[in-house]
Formats: C-alpha cells, structure tokens, sequence
C-alpha cells in the first residue's frame, strides 16, 4: 500500500535581467512536468526575478521558508540547487531550515539533496561566482589599459555603439556630447568664480536644463566626493584621463547591501585619452584651487566630523556608525509637495531641500526643530497603546495579511494552469484542422479558447508584485519594539535611545503646508500608523477585507503651528 502523494512546492529564480522573463516560467514548467511524472502534488510556487543567488534577501525564497516552518509543503522541487543560492552559508542555512521543518530538496539536476550535494556544490558555486569576478576584473583593466572606458558613463558623453570585424560589439567607447561639454564647462567656471555647488544647481534648474540622470540637478551631484573622484568637480575624464579600480565593491552578508571600500593607491590603474577633455587644464587647475582653499578653511570642522564618526566606530564595534540620526527625526522628514527630503537650513530649522536647491517645489513652510520634534512626540503618546494589545494586533493583522497573499497565490496559480491548459487545447485543434478535420465547430471552439487564452494572459499581467508573508513571531518582536519605544517616551531626556526606537516603527514623517498661515500637516507613516489604522478598520461592524488589496503602509495625522 502506497503513501499518500507528497506536497512539493517549487521555486525558480534567475539573476540577470539579461535572461528571459519567461526564464521562470521555463523551470516551473520542467518542474511540473516532473511532478506529475512522479505522481507529486504541486501546492505552492516561489520565484525571485531578475535578483542574484549571491544573497538570501529575497522575497520568494524567505516565503518559501516561512512557509515550511507552517509545514505547508512536504518537499521543495528546483531546477537546480544554485537556483536556491549560490553561497556556500545560505545553501547550508536553506538545507538545514528545511530539514528542520520536516521538508527535502529536490532539484531536476541533482535529484534528491544530501549533505554531500550542499558541501560540493556551494564549493563548487562560490568559486565559480569568485572566477566570474576575477575573469570580468581581468577584462575590463585590459580595456582600460587600451584607453577605453572600464564601465559607466560620464555627463558630457554618450556611448559609441560599433562592431568589430567579427560582428562582436566594440566595448568602451564615448563620444562628447558638445551642448552637456559646455554644461560642464559652465560648472566649472562658475564654481572657480565663487559661487557654491548648490547655487549653481539652483541655477541650472531654473532655467530647465537637465541633470546627469534626466532630473534635477542637486548640490551633491556637482560637489561629489573628491577622494572617490565622484561629482562633475572631480571627474577626471573631463581632463582626458582614466582612472579605475579606485575602490571595490563588497556586499554586506548581513544585510544584503553593498558597500564601497577604496583600493591601495598602487591598485588604481590609470591610461590617458586626450580625445576625451572637456575641460581646459588651467580651470581645472583653478578649481582643484579653490577645492584645496575651501579645505584649509574648514580644516578643524572636516576633523571634528571625522574624529565623531572614529568615536562611534569605536563605541559601537563598527556597527552602522555613520547611520546613527543627528537629531531624533534626521533622515525621517519628506515634503508632501515634491516628496523631497526636508534638511536642515540656518536658525535650526527644517526646509524643503528641493525648494531650497530651486528644484521646482512650492512648499514654503519651514518648521522650528524643537517645535516639531515636541509635537511628533506628544502625537505617539497620546495614540500609544500597550505593548501587549499592539502584539494582539500585530499578530491579527500578520494572520489577515498572510491568508491574502494566499489567496492571490492561488488564484493565480490556478490562472496559470488553466491558461496552460487552454493552450493545449488549442494546439491539439489546431494539429486537427492541420490534417485536414476541419469543422465549424472546431472553429468556433477555436475562436472561444483563443478569447480566453487573451483574457487570462491580461489578467497575468495585471496581477500585483507578490508580497512576502509576514513571519509568525513578528507579534512578539512588535511587543519588543512598542515596549521599547513607550519607555524612550517616558525618558525624553535620552535622545539617542528615542531616535532609534522612534525608527523601528516610524518610516517616514510627512509634511504638508496647512490652510492657514505658518501651519504644518504632518504625516506619520510606518508599521505603528498601519496597525492602528487596520485596528481601527476592522473593529468598524460590517467591514470585510478586500481580496485584492495588497498590504500597504497607511497614516495618521496630527498637526503643529510651524
């Protein structure tokens, strides 16, 4: 006597937005294939598009492991194991995860997954991902060293689009742009004169001309970096040399992001290409000037920044220590108007930045620091409820918004197994009346399938970004964050320990000018208004959710005279 048959859920991923779209639908479709060979239930699918397997911050992958954990599903069928991950770590984490939860791995390639494939292959995947790197490092310091250029472009030049002799695509080279040359030239110019990066942006946006990126143009985007050579000041290229590989990119394992670390100087790799100056040498000298005038002026301020940022590093082990908040709301506040940050300007006071930059926005209103800061924080207490009712609600609304994306999973996946369904009916029709067994009626059933086959491709297209459940134990760890943010309230005196409780269930604060003279709307957005929003909502008699709504981040609001 046969067992009963065993759930398999399947997950497809590919990392290149090189690669098809329909590259997930390819494995899905093999992997289906496989399971009704083997007399397997399909009763879920997970895919992650056009996202690297180098990382496990993905939403398909982090579904599909929350799931297993709820025991949804007795086994997990790929293509192959590196569709799971690349990395050594998370291919034994995703191993060991599953086993816990009492599910295998099953991959068309492999077949069934033992400790021996999760030792060899993640061997196998790492040293492949680090040839990948070493082979693509190699290539483009040959074309560097060969006066082209390594990757990017710079504003002021466009990319030369030629083949070589073989058909193959001539990597590397630029053209100058004349009418951005002379934006570049004007920069310069301007700056050597004595106006300040963000002057001249506020200028070139008053009169409409576009930034590098076809936007705005910012102070930042003229100053840059001098020491990373980015900014218009400090682009080498415009001088007609090529500098590469001044810094290198590393990705956090913790959380997914990458970060920049400069090279030794001995690494950077340097050619010349004359046909490539925009700028004049003497005003380029000129500018280099007056960057090293601003420099000796400010030297003690640059210091002390830089002597803060060591104190932290030191203080906090290295940990996000150029992140921590100036202020109790630095980085939180956004215009209402524009959705542009809000800086900080003279007189301790927060602005617009776009308004200040002259990027287009009317938002007049500025608000006194402390003036704001009170009124956020009398705002969260007065709607503040206890740790154990926001867990309570918390856990409610994860239930809620878990059973929805269920919902639409499945929907959609009986979508896709009736449109491949349909297409098979129609290509056995069409093979009929290919042969020559053509009737009206075959016709007309053509007509129908061929109808639908449409409606159902319409609905595909139009069906929201999947959203990753929310965990089970995110109840508990919200009562941590409540609990912790009532208690930074109640000491108002440490400023540090309220800013980074106030961030963990604030998002964002939105500002909005008022009806009457000096007054400010303000928006708080972020997982505490979601849940006393949702609470709020679904206490109403009557109310029932919609099935289609995806969840989102809604608001409250409170006000203050600016």
């Amino acid at each position: 006597m046969t067992g009963p048959s065993p759930r398999v859920a399947l997950y497809a991923r590919y990392s290149s937005d090189n690669q098809r779209d329909a590259s997930i639908e390819d494995q899905l479709r093999q992997c289906r294939e496989r399971a009704a060979r083997e007399g397997w239930t399909v009763v879920e699918t997970y895919s992650d598009r056009a996202i690297s397997g180098a990382s496990l911050i993905r939403s398909g992958i982090q579904s599909l492991l929350a799931d297993a954990q709820a025991g949804c599903f007795d086994m997990v069928l790929s293509e192959a194991l590196d569709r799971l991950s690349r990395d050594q770590e998370d291919v034994a984490g995703i191993f060991k995860r599953l086993r816990f939860a009492g599910a295998s791995i099953f991959t068309l390639s492999e077949g069934e997954i033992n400790e021996l494939h999760v030792g060899l292959k993640g061997t196998m995947n790492a040293l492949f991902l680090k040839d990948l790197a070493l082979k693509t490092h190699r290539g483009i310091r040959g074309r560097v060293e060969a006066g082209k250029i390594g990757g990017g472009n710079a504003y002021g030049y466009r990319v030369v689009h030629q083949l070589d002799e073989r058909g193959e695509p001539i990597r590397g080279e630029r053209a100058i742009i004349e009418e951005q040359a002379e934006i570049v030239r004007r920069i310069f110019r301007d700056y050597v004169a004595g106006k300040g990066p963000r002057r001249i942006a506020a200028d070139l946006n008053r009169e409409g001309i576009a930034g590098p990126t076809g936007k705005r143009w910012s102070d930042t985007t003229i100053r840059g970096n001098r020491v990373i050579s980015s900014g218009i000041l400090n682009c080498e290229l415009y001088i007609g040399v090529i500098r590469w590989n001044r810094q290198r990119k590393l990705k956090n394992p913790d959380t997914g992001r990458a970060t920049f670390r400069l090279n030794p100087e001995s690494e950077w790799i340097r050619s010349e290409a004359p046909e490539l100056r925009i700028v004049p040498q003497e005003l380029w000298n000129a500018a280099k000037a007056r960057q090293d005038d601003l420099t000796s002026l400010y030297h003690n301020q640059i210091e002390a920044s830089r002597a803060g940022t060591q104190r932290l590093l030191a203080k906090n082990g290295g940990l996000n220590a150029t992140h921590r908040p100036r202020t109790l709301l630095s980085g939180l506040l956004f215009c209402g108007r524009c959705g542009g940050s809000y800086g900080r300007r003279g007189g301790d006071r927060y602005a617009c930045t776009n308004r200040m930059l002259g990027n287009g926005c009317d938002n007049p209103r500025s608000v006194e620091r402390k003036a704001l800061e009170t009124r956020v924080l009398t705002g969260l207490r007065e709607r503040m409820m206890t740790p154990e009712i926001a867990a309570e609600a918390m856990r409610a609304y994860a239930e809620e918004t878990n059973r929805l994306n269920r919902q639409r999973r499945n929907s959609a996946e009986s979508t896709r197994r009736e449109l491949t369904d349909i297409e098979k009916a129609i290509a056995e029709i069409v093979r009929v009346i290919e042969q020559g067994g053509w009737h009206k009626a075959l016709s007309n059933r053509l007509t129908e399938l061929e109808t639908r086959q449409d409606a159902l491709t319409s609905a595909l297209t139009q069906l929201p970004i999947d959203m990753p459940d929310i965990l089970p134990n995110v109840s508990e760890a919200y009562r941590r964050r409540i609990e912790r943010l009532t208690e930074a309230l109640s000491h108002p005196d440490d400023a540090r320990e309220a800013a980074e409780a106030i961030r963990e269930v604030i998002d964002r604060i939105v500002i909005m000018p008022g009806k009457r003279r000096g007054e400010c709307n303000l928006t708080l957005q972020g997982d505490l208004a979601t849940i006393l929003e949702w609470t709020e909502r679904t206490g109403k008699p009557g109310y029932k959710p919609a099935t289609d709504t995806t969840p989102s981040r809604l608001s409250v609001s409170v006000k203050t005279r600016a």
